[in-house]
């Protein structure tokens, strides 16, 4: 298995022009290391992107075996089944897997990045495209195998298994607007850092767009992806003068916590307001009416992404980006409208 380019302590002993032994007190007690001294090597480390390594071992071989996965939140179900599909392959293989989680936070997926390269991790799996220059020079500078998954770019430097989430969510605004639904409303995960929200939000703007001026965006709500924060956005756009006859949501849950606002407030889905989720994850199905939604190939999408990591890492220069593809599930929350 093909190893990443990782700077070793000499290397940054050398650009820093001190000891070996002066790094590691650095590191392990920097109060004990002269001011001066500490900057240089500081400066150095950030530099080359030294990560120290987790064990004597890992360095013999120059390989560990395992593999790193960095995650939104272990909290969301809409990753559930891809990570374990991704983890199914991997162990197929002899690989380990070690997953962190960012919290929806940018900055917090470098220090998740740094922390599982220094725990050893061979390549790294990421979710979605936007993410601080900062890393992106971090992960070119180590030269870390990694693939991204949950979206799909037309980018030959990056390795992509995922779907577009753009088109996925345009073809579900579709499927509302050729149903007769002229007044649409959103409920969107936050867009400030995560691309997949704001192509999804983009694909349904650009399909209501398309349609002509006879069709409108009424209201777009952004919220983080709890149930709750569903519900709350559910009742405001629906306490408006002018509610619209179709909502749009970000995701399952989402769509979930406004069907449970819409039954708390009396209001009839699909009669009075359509509801679409995007994922099909379990609960989309269960809730009462069941959710037409959108279907994420997340099995299908962690297997592949193992397979195209464990190419990479094996050394196969010319692996590819693989697309795959969603489909519209048409369910009970999702009626022509009756105006």
């Amino acid at each position: 298995m093909a190893k990443n380019t990782a700077p070793t302590l000499e290397d940054v002993a050398r650009m820093a022009g001190v000891s070996t032994a002066s790094i590691s007190r650095a590191l392990n007690d920097p109060d004990k290391v002269a001011k001066p001294t500490r900057e240089k090597i500081e400066q150095a480390i950030e530099a080359l992107g030294y990560t120290s390594n987790f064990g004597g071992r890992a360095l013999a071989s120059s390989r560990t075996n395992t593999v790193g996965a960095i995650i939104p939140s272990l909290a969301n179900a809409m990753f559930a089944s891809g990570l374990q599909a991704f983890q199914e392959v991997l162990s197929e293989a002899g690989i380990n897997l070690l997953v962190a989680t960012t919290g929806d936070d940018p900055e917090h997926e470098l220090r998740q990045v740094k922390s599982l390269l220094a725990h050893g991790a061979d390549g790294l799996m990421l979710i979605g495209n936007e993410r601080p220059e900062a890393t992106r020079a971090f992960l070119e500078k180590r030269q870390v195998a990694y693939v991204i998954s949950w979206c799909f770019k037309d980018e030959d430097a990056q390795l992509f298994v995922g779907f577009d989430n753009f088109m996925a969510a345009k073809g579900a605004a579709e499927q509302a607007l050729a149903l007769g639904h002229r007044r649409i409303a959103t409920i969107s995960g936050i867009r400030q850092g995560n691309d997949r929200a704001g192509d999804r939000q983009a694909g349904v703007e650009a399909a209501i767009a398309d349609h002509g001026q006879d069709a409108h965006l009424s209201h777009n709500i952004e919220a983080a992806y709890r149930l709750e924060y569903g519900a709350e956005a559910f009742a405001k756009i629906m306490g408006d003068n002018r509610p619209p006859t179709a909502i749009i949501c970000g995701n399952d849950v989402l769509a979930a916590g406004a069907l449970m606002r819409a039954r708390d407030l009396g209001i009839d889905v699909p009669s009075t307001v359509s509801i679409v989720g995007f994922d099909d994850i379990g609960l989309a199905s269960v809730v009462t009416p069941p959710l037409a939604t959108v279907r994420v190939p997340q099995i299908e999408m962690g297997r592949t992404a193992a397979r195209v990591l464990l190419a990479r890492l094996s050394g196969e220069r010319n692996a590819n980006s693989v697309a795959l593809q969603t489909e519209f599930i048409m369910r009970g929350s999702l009626a022509p409208p009756r105006y």
